[in-house]
C-alpha cells in the first residue's frame, strides 16, 4: 500500500522545481515575443509585458521573399511528413526481413546499416548533390523527401530491426496456420504491434528533418521550396538584435514539432522503454 511520506513530498517539490527550470526558457520566449519595442530594453526579462503586442507574430507571418516564413512552414511540413511516411514504410519492411532472416547476409546488412548511422552525412554532400542534380532532385520538395528518406533509412531500419528481434514469432506462426500470406502477416499482424517503434522513428526522424538547415540550404537554395530553417536564417539575418521578433519566429517554428511530439509521445516512451529492456 502506498504511503505519502515526507520523502515523497520532498520528491514532488524537487520535481516541480526541476519542471520550472525546464519551463523557464519557454517563459522567456513567450514574454519577450509579446513585448513591444518600447518595453524590450526598459523592463526586466522576468517581467510580463504590460501591453502584450502580437505585431511581432504578424510581422513573422507576413514576411515575403526569402524570408517567407509561411511558405517555409508549409514546405517543411510537406517534407517532414513525406520523409516520415517513407522511412516508416521502407524501414519497417527492411527491418522485418533482416530480423527474421537466418542467412549470413542479414547479419552483415545489419552491421552495414549501423556503420551508415555512425558516418556523418556531410562526407558525401558533394557527390550526393551531383547525383541529385543529375536526377533532377534539387530545388524540389519531393526530391528532398527522397534524399532525407535515403539518408535516414539506416536509422529507421536499425530501430525497427531491434524491435522485431525482441518480438516473438507466436502470432506470425498462428497467422500462417490460418492461411495468411506473408504480406498479410506483416501488414495485419506484425506492423500494428510495432506502434512503439513507429512512434520512435516518427519522433527521431521528424526532429532531424524539421530542424535540418545544411541539407535544405544546399539542395533547395534559390528555389521557391525552401524550408522553415532557411527562411528563419534569412529573416533573422535582417533583424540584427530585435529579440522580440526573433523569439516570435522561434515560437512559430516550435509549434508544429511540439504538436508532433505530443501526438507520438506515448508510443515514443513505450519504444524507449522497450529498447532499454531489449
Amino acid at each position: 500500500m502506498f504511503r505519502y511520506t515526507k520523502l515523497t513530498l520532498l520528491r514532488e517539490i524537487g520535481l516541480w522545481a526541476l519542471a520550472l527550470v525546464f519551463l523557464a526558457p519557454f517563459y522567456f520566449l513567450v514574454t519577450t515575443a509579446l513585448k513591444p519595442d518600447s518595453e524590450m530594453y526598459t523592463t526586466s526579462a522576468l517581467a510580463l509585458p504590460a501591453n502584450p503586442d502580437f505585431s511581432n507574430f504578424v510581422k513573422v507571418l507576413t514576411a515575403t521573399g526569402n524570408s517567407n516564413v509561411v511558405a517555409g512552414l508549409v514546405n517543411s511540413i510537406i517534407i517532414t511528413a513525406g520523409s516520415i511516411v517513407g522511412l516508416i514504410a521502407l524501414g519497417s519492411i527492411t527491418g522485418y526481413v533482416i530480423s527474421r532472416s537466418t542467412r549470413r547476409w542479414s547479419k552483415a546488412a545489419y552491421f552495414l546499416f549501423l556503420v551508415a548511422i555512425i558516418l556523418p552525412g556531410q562526407l558525401g554532400a558533394v557527390p550526393l548533390y551531383m547525383g541529385a542534380r543529375a536526377l533532377g532532385l534539387t530545388g524540389s520538395a519531393w526530391g528532398l523527401i527522397v534524399l532525407f528518406t535515403g539518408m535516414l533509412l539506416p536509422l529507421s531500419i536499425f530501430l525497427y530491426a531491434n524491435f522485431f528481434r525482441g518480438l516473438g514469432t507466436d502470432y506470425e506462426e498462428a497467422a500462417t496456420i490460418d492461411g495468411a500470406t506473408k504480406t498479410q502477416i506483416f501488414s495485419k499482424v506484425v506492423f500494428p504491434m510495432m506502434a512503439p517503434a513507429t512512434g520512435t522513428v516518427t519522433i527521431f526522424a521528424g526532429l532531424i528533418v524539421w530542424n535540418d538547415f545544411f541539407t535544405s540550404l544546399i539542395f533547395l537554395g534559390g528555389s521557391a521550396n525552401q524550408t522553415l530553417p532557411v527562411a528563419m536564417y534569412y529573416f533573422i539575418g535582417s533583424l540584427v538584435s530585435k529579440w522580440n521578433s526573433i523569439f516570435a519566429i522561434v515560437i512559430v517554428s516550435m509549434v508544429p514539432i511540439l504538436a508532433l511530439f505530443l501526438f507520438a509521445q506515448k508510443r515514443f516512451i513505450q519504444g524507449f522503454s522497450g529498447g532499454l529492456k531489449g
